[in-house]
């Protein structure tokens, strides 16, 4: 198995999916790079290399990080605890980088309302770089999994009803789950999301999380079915974990 990411067992629920039925140690690419961003964590230094078109993500090293409303001063506006997380793991994609290792990063943010941005100290979080994304057209029924320029993956999905659409935006891949049961109605690995249903504040004991995952119900692929995550095939799902190792931190676009 390539992926470098703790996946959590999941014992009931999805972690608080909306859907029906680890440690990411990403390594940064070798693409040649143009810039660098400095990050100090526990008085070590380290320089990670941003390559064009790629993504940063934060990943906390405290168990609660701070969130400020701004790049400098103030008051945190919000706490999130990394020990309340599935995998007691806690990562951000990095919108905007701090000058220095001193500074604040600004991150998205895992909460809602969809879309939420705010700023971490730099000294709490290591970062790493990745150029994968996703982007999922919900009309077409369609999820492609891209690489840089290169299209790894174009797969057929299952989306939301009517009465609980799967809520466009950009998000990103917050954690990787591996539900008890691979005969389940979340199948062999499940991707929980950073965004929530627009509809459901709480689905099925949690609080209407989005994720990707797979089915026990292939034939209903390319219809709206769910109640608001993306379904696809167990292989597909199983490919894109075993095979293609996607990280923490993944950008998910999904285009309503």
């Amino acid at each position: 198995m390539r992926s470098p990411v703790r996946i959590a067992l999941a014992l009931l629920v999805f972690v608080a999916a909306a859907c029906s039925s680890g440690d990411d140690d990403a390594a940064p690419t070798t693409t040649t790079t143009t810039e660098a961003v400095t990050t100090t964590t526990e008085g070590t230094t380290t320089t990670v290399p941003v390559p064009p078109a790629t993504t940063l993500v934060a990943r906390s090293e405290v168990d609660v990080i701070d969130v400020y409303g701004a790049a400098e001063g103030g008051a945190p506006t919000m706490q999130l605890d990394r020990r309340a997380e599935t995998t007691g793991n806690l990562v951000f994609v990095v919108e905007d980088e701090a000058a220095d290792a001193n500074g604040r990063h600004q991150v998205q943010l895992p909460v809602r309302p969809n879309g939420s941005t705010g700023w971490v100290n730099a000294s709490d979080v290591s970062l790493t770089v990745h150029d994968y994304r996703i982007e999922i057209e919900l009309a077409a029924f369609e999820l492609r999994v891209m690489k840089g320029g290169d299209v790894l993956l174009t797969t057929p999905i299952g989306v939301g009803t009517q009465d609980t659409p799967t809520p466009g935006g950009v998000y990103y891949i917050k954690e990787l789950l591996q539900p008890p049961s691979p005969t389940g109605p979340y199948g062999t690995y499940a991707y929980g999301l950073s965004g929530f249903s627009n509809v459901l504040e709480s689905f099925a004991g949690g609080n209407g999380v989005i994720g990707i995952h797979g089915t026990n119900q292939p034939d209903l692929i390319g219809t709206n079915v769910s109640h608001g995550c993306i379904r696809v095939e167990n292989a597909v799902i199983s490919e894109l974990v075993e095979d293609v190792g996607l990280p923490l931190g993944v950008p998910v676009e999904i285009q309503a």
